[in-house]
C-alpha cells in the first residue's frame, strides 16, 4: 500500500509538472517581444552587472567630450537616458523593430539616429568624426569602420558579450559545444589593434545569471536567440522539459554571462 500511495504521488506530481511545464511555455511564447525589452523577466530572471558599471563610465566621459556616436545602440535607452549629452550626439541602428522605438526616445533628447545595415559593416561618417564611440554589446563589433570615423586621440569605450557568455545554458539545450570563441580577448585585441586603436584597457568578469521557470527561459531565448542558434519550443521541447524538471527540483537554473569591458584609442 504505502509503495502503491508512492506511486500514484509520483504520477500527479509528474502530471502536474509537465502541466506547470505547459503554461509557463505558453505564457512565455505569447508575451509580445520588441526592441531589447527584458522587463517581462521581472521577478523571474536576474542578471548581476559587472563591477565597473558601465553606464556610469559612459556618463562621466560624455559630459566632457564634443562629439559622441554609439554604435547598435538598441532601442537607444543608454544613449537616451545619459544625464548630459555633448553638443553633437549621434547613434546608429540597423533592427527595424529597435529602430522603431528608439527613434521618438531619441528624438525627444536630441538625438541624431542613423540607420545601418544589419549586414554589412559601415557607418556612414567622415573619418575623423567622433571624439568618443561607445556601444554596449554590439553583435559584432566594426574594428575598421569604428577607427575610421575616430579623430586622433578619440576614445572607444565599449562592454561587450564576453567569450562563452551563458554557456551552460547553450549546453543544457544543445550538447557540449566547442572550447574556442571568436569573443576570446586576444582576439578582439588583435583585431583592434590591426585596425589603427591602442588597447587601453581589456577586462572580463562573469556575472552570475539566474532563472527560475523555465517560461523564463524561453522568453529570453526569443530576445536572444543566438545564445540557442534556430531555437524554438518544439526543436528543443526535450531539453526544455529536462531543464524545467531542474528548476522545480533546485529552485532556479544558475548560469554566468560574460562581459568584456574595451578602452582603446585611436594613435
Amino acid at each position: 500500500m504505502t509503495d502503491g500511495t508512492a506511486s500514484v504521488r509520483q504520477r500527479r506530481a509528474n502530471l502536474s509538472a509537465v502541466r506547470d511545464f505547459d503554461e509557463l511555455v505558453r505564457e512565455a511564447e505569447s508575451a509580445p517581444i520588441g526592441g531589447w525589452d527584458f522587463s517581462w523577466l521581472d521577478g523571474r530572471a536576474i542578471e548581476e552587472r559587472p563591477s565597473w558599471h558601465y553606464f556610469d563610465r559612459v556618463a562621466e566621459r560624455a559630459a566632457i567630450v564634443e562629439t559622441l556616436l554609439e554604435v547598435q545602440a538598441g532601442t537607444g535607452s543608454m544613449i537616451a537616458s545619459l544625464p548630459a549629452l555633448p553638443p553633437l550626439a549621434v547613434a546608429t541602428e540597423g533592427f527595424p523593430p529597435s529602430v522603431a522605438i528608439a527613434a521618438p526616445r531619441l528624438r525627444a533628447r536630441g538625438i541624431h539616429l542613423v540607420v545601418t545595415s544589419q549586414a554589412t559593416a559601415g557607418l556612414p561618417f567622415a573619418a575623423g568624426s567622433f571624439e568618443l564611440v561607445i556601444s554596449r554589446h554590439p553583435i559584432e563589433p566594426w574594428w575598421a569602420e569604428i577607427a575610421r570615423v575616430l579623430e586622433p586621440g578619440g576614445v572607444y569605450f565599449a562592454q561587450h558579450v564576453g567569450p562563452h557568455s551563458l554557456r551552460s545554458l547553450s549546453e543544457c539545450l544543445m550538447g557540449p559545444l566547442p572550447e574556442s570563441s571568436h569573443r576570446h580577448p586576444d582576439l578582439e585585441r588583435r583585431a583592434a589593434e590591426d585596425a589603427g586603436l591602442v588597447v587601453r584597457r581589456l577586462e572580463v568578469e562573469r556575472p552570475r545569471t539566474v532563472f527560475y521557470d523555465v517560461g523564463a527561459v524561453v522568453y529570453f531565448l526569443r530576445v536572444v536567440p543566438w545564445i540557442v542558434p534556430g531555437f524554438s519550443v518544439a526543436k528543443f521541447l526535450e531539453p526544455l522539459h529536462r531543464l524545467h524538471r531542474q528548476i522545480v527540483r533546485d529552485g532556479a537554473f544558475e548560469t554566468t554571462a560574460s562581459r568584456m569591458l574595451v578602452e582603446a584609442v585611436r594613435r
